[in-house]
């Protein structure tokens, strides 16, 4: 719908229940599964854009969901949430800064069995190297202001459910107290502005740190994805962005 649409940047995955428990399901005849009020469901999507290549995935409930499928998807975010909020030296190698996503998962004896983050192109490649933040490799380029990849965080419990938050980052410089050796440190800002459901997260889990972090992030949601939507005239989308993106407390 959108002008500069040219096409996908890879086949959606669109999955419920158990198998959104499958890392890169594809449906297939047998395995298809209708959308339940009673289930997970989790969305991983992209498209490329002349201007731009995208990649999110975002994970909900169209019901009630578990103290246990909440508990699972707060732990998730508060990886996703660590590894966002970063600071770190400019020249650190990607493969450092994957155990800030699974600090919290790890504390608690769950993990996931994927990189944390790739790069991504600009109208290129969705996985574009050389940079990454993954355990599986140390030859990752050094990481650099400028610099674009994602920050996907997950857990799979298998034939239950599955729980993936990801969205684009970009690196830039941060304002420090002090520069060690005159090195410049570096965080990361969301290109991603979708909402994450906070039915789904349990905020007694949270940091205040981490609810203001979230908080911010649905404010910035708001207003850039708000003020397009009302240029477009989708009204209804913006009443839906407005409720979704209320501070959480």
């Amino acid at each position: 719908q959108q002008e500069k649409f040219v096409d996908l940047s890879f086949t959606t995955i669109s999955s419920t229940g158990p198998n959104s428990a499958i890392i890169h399901y594809r449906p297939t005849q047998h395995t298809n599964r209708t959308l339940s009020m009673s289930e997970i469901y989790l969305l991983d999507s992209g498209a490329q854009y002349r201007d731009g290549t995208t990649d999110v995935t975002r994970t909900m409930h169209f019901g009630t969901p578990t103290e246990y499928e909440k508990e699972c998807f707060t732990y998730v975010l508060k990886g996703h949430v660590c590894l966002g909020s970063a600071i770190f030296p400019s020249g650190t190698k990607g493969h450092l800064l994957d155990s800030f996503a699974r600090a919290t998962l790890w504390d608690h004896g769950l993990d996931y069995l994927h990189g944390t983050g790739h790069g991504v192109g600009s109208f290129l490649n969705v996985h574009e190297g050389p940079c990454s933040i993954s355990y599986k490799t140390f030859a990752d380029e050094p990481l650099e202001a400028g610099m674009i990849l994602s920050d996907e965080p997950g857990y799979y419990e298998d034939g239950s459910f599955g729980v993936r938050i990801e969205s684009i980052m970009l690196i830039v410089t941060a304002q420090t107290k002090y520069r060690y050796l005159n090195r410049e440190s570096l965080t990361f800002e969301p290109l991603t502005l979708v909402p994450i459901q906070t039915k789904m997260i349990n905020v007694e889990l949270l940091t205040q740190k981490e609810r203001d972090w979230i908080n911010n992030y649905h404010r910035l949601c708001r207003e850039v994805i708000g003020a397009e939507l009302e240029k477009q005239g989708r009204l209804e989308a913006l009443q839906w962005l407005v409720k979704a993106t209320q501070p959480i407390v």
